[in-house]
């Protein structure tokens, strides 16, 4: 697989592994086969790993993984692999969150992961009426210090709320977004920030959790209760994107295009998002190993200009989602952020 360089001395793989499926409200995981994938991934190029601390069960299942496959990495058999994790304070605690309830956290995910320093802490706030955003930025700047954590970067953040964390001189590698076909909002003013101040996107949702796909090309709109709670999330962007006979348009362009390509939708609309301004890497949230074939062939695919217009046109013309970055899901009381678990961190 590609790789990225973000740093001299830090690259990651163009293609990342996603973990948020492994949590709860995606079917049942059985432990066993989600460390056998990972090999699985790692041996095929794909070294980059996505959880948080919020992602029950998570970062457990990765260090278990790195405790079962320690010699291998010791001995270089494995590729060394990056793992990026999140920090996102519980909604009820924003209002008198200290730096020693963030170290506290910082220090669980070390100790669940089994590593003495983190290489990628994302940081999210849920809701900007609670100030403290920016001196929580500044503790994990501090937190940084002392070797705990390698690099910060941030998730969710609006481009306004974001820059003020970059002027009181914390400094992000990256930042990640929600960034799909159906979903530009991140190209309205964050484009630009990321390239003034040299950081890069690290996108999820590019698959809209699998509504961008071949499987869902002329089938009737989906009805609630969806499958699992990506499918529910995403579905509310299509909606916001237009109706469901406007999102069957997008995916038979896709088709168009992937016939040219002999590949999926999935690896066409991971593809277009991956040839953004300032986007580094893709997440993608692969259940198991059977994904890897067709992730390998991404790199494969030589969108053309007017290929990547072709698509553009379709957002252009959507109805949405519009507003800043996360603006939608921000509201607790709204169809988006109604589905959201805001306090996973409470012990």
């Amino acid at each position: 697989m590609k790789r990225v360089q973000l740093k001299p001395d830090y690259s990651i793989s163009n293609i990342i592994k996603g973990g948020w499926h492994l949590a709860g409200g995606h079917g049942n995981i059985d432990e066993s086969d989600a460390i056998e994938d990972m090999r699985l991934f790692v041996e095929a190029g794909i070294t980059t790993f996505d959880c948080a601390d919020i992602y029950t069960g998570v970062e457990e299942l990765i260090g278990k993984f790195l405790r079962k496959y320690k010699s291998a990495f010791d001995m270089e058999e494995l590729s060394k692999i990056q793992i990026h994790t999140k920090y996102v304070p519980d909604y009820d605690a924003l209002s008198s969150l200290k730096k020693e309830d963030t170290e506290r956290v910082i220090d669980r995910s070390l100790k669940r992961l089994g590593v003495e320093r983190l290489d990628l802490v994302q940081f999210a706030w849920w809701d900007y009426q609670f100030d403290g955003y920016v001196e929580t930025a500044l503790h994990l700047s501090e937190i940084q210090k002392k070797g705990k954590i390698r690099f910060l970067g941030a998730t969710n953040f609006d481009t306004y709320h974001l820059e003020k964390i970059l002027d009181a001189g914390v400094d992000l590698l990256t930042h990640q977004v929600q960034y799909s076909a159906l979903d530009l909002r991140p190209e309205q003013k964050q484009v630009q920030l990321a390239k003034n101040h040299n950081f890069s996107f690290l996108c999820y949702g590019s698959v809209a959790g699998g509504f961008l796909s071949d499987k869902y090309v002329g089938i009737r709109e989906p009805k609630e209760p969806l499958e699992n709670r990506s499918l529910t999330k995403y579905k509310l962007i299509i909606d916001e994107f237009g109706n469901w006979d406007y999102f069957q348009e997008l995916l038979s362009c896709l088709r168009a295009i992937a016939d040219k390509y002999e590949v999926d939708i999935a690896e066409v609309a991971i593809k277009y998002i991956m040839l953004k301004n300032e986007v580094s890497g893709v997440i993608v949230g692969a259940r198991n190993s059977i994904h890897l074939a067709k992730l390998q062939r991404i790199d494969s695919i030589a969108l053309t200009e007017d290929e990547i217009c072709e698509i553009d046109i379709f957002s252009k013309n959507s109805k949405g989602p519009n507003g800043p970055v996360y603006d939608l899901e921000r509201d607790k009381t709204g169809r988006h952020g109604s589905i959201m678990k805001y306090n996973l961190n409470q012990s």
